[in-house]
């Protein structure tokens, strides 16, 4: 067997959000599908994915570590962040492939289940603090076991609304403080609470935070700094009692090895469609079992993100819990027809479905084309300054 064609997919699907989509053909007719992290940079991601096919084409689509080694490092230049989101959709296309050919999942092919299933964790939000609890609640009386939501911008909005979004940082936590005491007290003690600070604040604020938020015992406080300096994780961690998780921003397992190996961090929340796919997250998933680390993969993305996730966590024993903004079959159903399984607040591949367990209309994606290029507005304070979205 041996890869014909790769081909990119911009596409709007019918719940009104953009995806790219990878799509790896072979000469037996055998197909897989892939996903980039960073869709606004789609225009450029294309023209890496373009460039990598002249690795990948014709070549073994079952040689995922060779061609993952060639992909990264035949430039002589290690990839960057641009070429690492192709070789992610790539790579895990790939191993949808892999498993399609031998008619299993591709959790069978990562060392075969540990669970059954995987504990997720939904998108809940609210433009006041009554609206979120509300929202809070309908999810967990729907069946999740977590909640999670985003640091507060201010000024009474609570979600981003357009380019005058405003974040004071010490009025945002005086609000995040009353948002969870809220969400505490209306979803009880057993449902676990996500935060994301979602990289808004520096060291100082985000220690004045956590201290003012530990009495409401969140399951970790996620993405407290910014990613550009992962040592910097060595401060907060000094001064944060609260589990911290971090790593969505960060491609490559080589960002990773000093808060791993210094156990800086308590989740590793690893991007399979920014970090270099399944083969890279395999080894930071095994590399971080090794000083008790859990991974939280992160997925803002769409269904074959959330299939890669799924078979990951399938596959791996430390698991704390995984993204899923909305309860896989509810949304884009016209673009991907076929969607992994959730009940009760927990997701999984069928062991009857070979790959990831997702599929892909690439009619609707040719008559629906989305622009290949995007900006994420960032946030101002008071004083005019930005800070990130």
């Amino acid at each position: 067997m041996k890869v014909t064609a790769i081909k990119s997919y911009s596409v709007q699907a019918g719940d009104g959000r953009p995806y790219f989509i990878v799509k790896v053909e072979t000469d037996e007719g055998i197909y897989g599908l892939g996903e980039i992290g960073i869709r606004n940079w789609g225009g450029a991601i294309t023209e890496a994915i373009n460039h990598l096919s002249e690795v990948v084409i014709g070549e073994d689509p079952w040689s995922t570590e060779r061609l993952w080694q060639h992909m990264f490092r035949g430039g002589f230049f290690p990839a960057d962040k641009v070429y690492c989101c192709a070789i992610s959709a790539i790579d895990i296309a790939l191993w949808d492939i892999k498993g399609k050919s031998v008619g299993m999942p591709v959790y069978k092919l990562l060392g075969g289940p540990v669970r059954d299933k995987v504990v997720c964790y939904p998108h809940t939000q609210g433009h006041t603090t009554q609206e979120l609890v509300n929202n809070c609640v309908e999810h967990v009386e729907a069946g999740w076991k977590f909640v999670r939501w985003g640091q507060p911008e201010t000024g009474g909005v609570f979600e981003y609304q357009g380019m005058d979004g405003r974040l004071e940082p010490v009025e945002s936590i005086r609000i995040a403080e009353e948002q969870m005491a809220a969400v505490r007290e209306a979803v009880g003690p057993d449902i676990q609470i996500c935060f994301d600070v979602h990289t808004r604040l520096d060291t100082a604020h985000v220690v004045t935070m956590c201290r003012a938020l530990e009495q409401f015992n969140p399951f970790f406080i996620e993405d407290p700094l910014r990613s550009e300096n992962p040592a910097s994780y060595r401060t907060l961690a000094r001064h944060v009692s609260l589990p911290i998780a971090a790593g969505e921003q960060w491609a490559t397992k080589w960002p990773f090895r000093e808060v791993i190996e210094e156990e800086l961090i308590n989740y590793a929340r690893i991007d399979l469609c920014i970090v270099g796919g399944l083969t890279e997250a395999l080894k930071i998933t095994h590399w971080a079992e090794t000083h008790y680390i859990d991974i939280v993969p992160h997925n803002p993305l769409g269904p074959v993100s959330a299939a890669a996730c799924v078979n990951l966590c399938m596959a791996s024993t430390n698991v704390g819990v995984q993204e899923m903004p909305k309860r896989p079959g509810t949304f884009a159903t016209d673009l991907f027809p076929v969607q992994i399984e959730w009940e009760d607040g927990y997701a999984w591949t069928p062991a009857d479905r070979p790959g990831l367990g997702v599929d892909f209309d690439e009619a609707v994606a040719q008559a629906n084309p989305a622009p290949l290029t995007g900006w994420t507005p960032l946030l101002r304070r008071n004083d005019g300054a930005l800070t990130n979205w």
